[in-house]
C-alpha cells in the first residue's frame, strides 16, 4: 500500500479522495447550521398551525375530549397546556406566558419550558381568562438528523473521490507509461519508436517533445556514425603510407638513395596524423568545457601580419597569390593569441587545399563597431547557401563533398567555431568578394577605444 501512494495512481486517488472529504465538512459547517435553523422555523411554523387547530377543537364540546388532542400532538413532540380561570393545569409554563394568554394576547415566542429551549405558541379560548398553550423543544433531533445526513454524503463523496481519482489518475498516467515504455525502447537502441499524439495537450506536448528528442538522437547518431567513417579513412590513410614506406625500408626495397625522400614522406604523415588526434582531442576538451585558455591583449593587426609572414611560404609560387590587409594603427582584443592563430591556420589550411594556383587567398583585420574584425578570404569553389547553414557541423562538409574536391577530416570549422565561441566571439560563413568562400571572427574589444 506505501509503494502504491507514491505512483502517481495512487497519488491522485489520494489527493481526489481528502478533496471530496474536505469539500464535504465545509459543506457541512455551512450547511448544518442553516438546515437547522430551517427546521426549526419550519416546526414553528407548523406550532403556529396546531395551535390554531387545537383553539377549534377545544372550542367545541363535540370533538374528542382534551387527553386526546394531546395524545395526538405528543406524537409530534409537541405539548399543550390548557388555561382555565387565569391557571395553567399542569406546571412548566414560565408565569409570564400564563397571564399574557390568559389576558387574551396571542404569543408565539421562545422561552424555557421545564429547563428546556423551546418554541412557545399561545391562543385565548373563549371564556374570561382561558386559553392553550402549546410547546416544542428548540432542535428536538433536527440536529441529528441533519448530521446523520451529513455521514452519508461524507461516505458518499469519498466513495466518489476514490472512484474519480482512479479513473483520472488512469487517464493522467496513461500517456506517461506510454513516454516510458517509448523510453525503454529508445534506450535499447530502437531509434525508429515514436508516441501518438493523441489525448489532452498535455499528452500532445510530450508526444511531440519524445518524437523530437527521438528524432534528434536518429540523426545525432547518424552523422556521429558517418563522422567516426570519416576520421577512420583519415586516420588510416596516413597509417597506411607510413606503414608502406616502413615495409619497403624493412625488405630492403628502397634503397640508400630514397631513404631520404621516404623518411621526409613518413615525417609529414606522420604530422598529419598528430595535427588530426591533437584536433580531435582539443575538440573533446571544448566539448568537455575543460580546455585551458590565456585570454589577454592582442593586437589583431599584428597578429595578421604573423599569420601572413608564415604561410606566405606555404603557399609559393604554384600556390594562391597571398594578401594580408591591415590599417596602420592597433586593434586591441581581449582573447587568447595562440588559440586565435589556430583557428586562423585552420582556415588557411582548408582554403590551401581547395584554391587554385594564382587564385587569391587574404588575410585581413578591421576594426568593427563593437569587435576586432579577422576576415579569411578566397577565390576557391566556395559554398552553396545549403553549405553555409552547416558549415561549422562537425564533418558535414566533407561528407557532401568527399569524392568531388580534396576534403580534410571534417574537424577544423567545427574546432574553429567552437574556440571562437569559447572565447567570446562569434564566426560567420559566406560568400567572398573574391569569388570564393569568406570566414569572419568578431572577437571582443579590450576598451571601447581601441578600435
Amino acid at each position: 500500500m506505501r509503494n502504491f501512494f507514491r505512483t502517481l495512481t495512487g497519488r491522485v486517488v489520494l489527493v481526489t479522495a481528502a478533496t471530496a472529504v474536505v469539500s464535504v465538512i465545509i459543506t457541512a459547517l455551512v450547511a448544518v447550521p442553516v438546515a437547522v435553523r430551517a427546521a426549526n422555523m419550519q416546526g414553528r411554523a407548523e406550532l403556529v398551525e396546531k395551535s390554531a387547530l387545537a383553539v377549534e377543537l377545544l372550542a367545541d364540546e363535540k370533538q374528542p375530549a382534551r387527553e386526546q388532542i394531546a395524545k395526538s400532538l405528543r406524537q409530534d413532540k409537541i405539548e399543550i397546556y390548557l388555561i382555565r380561570r387565569g391557571k395553567v393545569d399542569r406546571p412548566g409554563l414560565p408565569p409570564a406566558i400564563v397571564q399574557r394568554v390568559a389576558s387574551g394576547t396571542l404569543v408565539n415566542t421562545r422561552a424555557p419550558v421545564a429547563g428546556r429551549p423551546s418554541f412557545i405558541v399561545g391562543r385565548p379560548l373563549s371564556g374570561i381568562n382561558n386559553g392553550v398553550v402549546l410547546t416544542r423543544a428548540v432542535g428536538d433531533g433536527t440536529a441529528a438528523k441533519v448530521l446523520s445526513s451529513v455521514w452519508i454524503a461524507l461516505l458518499a463523496g469519498l466513495l466518489g473521490g476514490v472512484l474519480a481519482g482512479a479513473v483520472l489518475a488512469r487517464f493522467i498516467a496513461r500517456p506517461i507509461k506510454l513516454a516510458a515504455g517509448a523510453a525503454g525502447r529508445l534506450a535499447a537502441g530502437d531509434r525508429s519508436v515514436r508516441i501518438s499524439r493523441r489525448g489532452s495537450a498535455e499528452s500532445a506536448d510530450l508526444a511531440d517533445a519524445f518524437n523530437q528528442l527521438a528524432a534528434a538522437l536518429q540523426i545525432s547518431e547518424g552523422r556521429e556514425r558517418d563522422f567516426l567513417l570519416s576520421v577512420s579513412h583519415e586516420l588510416r590513410t596516413p597509417l597506411s603510407t607510413i606503414r608502406g614506406y616502413a615495409e619497403a625500408l624493412a625488405d630492403g626495397v628502397v634503397g640508400a638513395d630514397g631513404a631520404g625522400k621516404a623518411g621526409a614522406t613518413m615525417l609529414a604523415e606522420a604530422e598529419r596524423l598528430d595535427r588530426l588526434i591533437s584536433d580531435l582531442l582539443v575538440l573533446s576538451r571544448l566539448e568537455a568545457a575543460d580546455l585551458p585558455l590565456d585570454v589577454v591583449g592582442v593586437d589583431l593587426a599584428e597578429l595578421i601580419r604573423a599569420a601572413g609572414e608564415a604561410w606566405a611560404a606555404r603557399c609559393g609560387p604554384d600556390g594562391p597569390v597571398l594578401r594580408v590587409e591591415v590599417p596602420g594603427h592597433p586593434i586591441l582584443v581581449g582573447t587568447d593569441p595562440g588559440r586565435i592563430r589556430q583557428v586562423i591556420d585552420g582556415l588557411c589550411e582548408n582554403a590551401l587545399r581547395v584554391v587554385p594556383a594564382g587564385a587569391p587567398l587574404v588575410l585581413a583585420a578591421r576594426a568593427g563597431e563593437y569587435a576586432g574584425i579577422i576576415e579569411v578570404r578566397d577565390g576557391g569553389p566556395g559554398f552553396t547557401d545549403d553549405d553555409l547553414a552547416v558549415a561549422f557541423e562537425r564533418g558535414a562538409l566533407n561528407r557532401r563533398y568527399r569524392g568531388i574536391r580534396k576534403v580534410g577530416s571534417g574537424l577544423g570549422l567545427a574546432l574553429a567555431a567552437r574556440l571562437v565561441t569559447r572565447l567570446g566571439g562569434r564566426i560567420t560563413a559566406g560568400h567572398a568578394p573574391e569569388g570564393g568562400a569568406m570566414f569572419t571572427v568578431e572577437l571582443p574589444y579590450t576598451t571601447r577605444t581601441s578600435r
